[in-house]
């Protein structure tokens, strides 16, 4: 997986980012536990038909405009990295090249959170 955001690249993301776009693919009774602020929940196993929907639809589904194939600061977690690893291998298909994994995911952040 090229280029993984650390916890501090995200901290500083989530505080200065704009182009932030951050998406949880766990499941919901895991997302229920705790999620990292301004993430957007869209499980592993939607991920491949939500990023295949019209931006109207992806708008209406989700609260959040949906991301340009090159947006900037596409990044995905889960609880340890392998699901988000695995939902960027399925965005990238579709042809959003700059997908990119916080690798430590939520069990990293929530360590460090608190």
């Amino acid at each position: 997986m090229t280029n993984p955001v650390t916890y501090e690249e995200l901290k500083v993301l989530l505080a200065q980012s704009k182009d932030l776009i951050l998406i949880d693919v766990r499941e919901t009774d895991e997302v229920n536990k705790g999620r990292i602020p301004r993430s957007t929940h869209i499980a592993l196993g939607t991920v491949e038909t939500a990023f295949k929907m019209s931006p109207e639809d992806f708008q209406a589904t989700y609260g959040i405009p949906k991301p340009a194939l090159d947006a900037p600061e596409l990044v995905f977690y889960c609880r340890s990295g392998k699901r988000s690893a695995e939902a960027i291998g399925k965005v990238r298909e579709l042809g959003y090249v700059t997908a990119r994994n916080y690798t430590g995911s939520y069990l990293d952040w929530s360590s460090r959170e608190g």
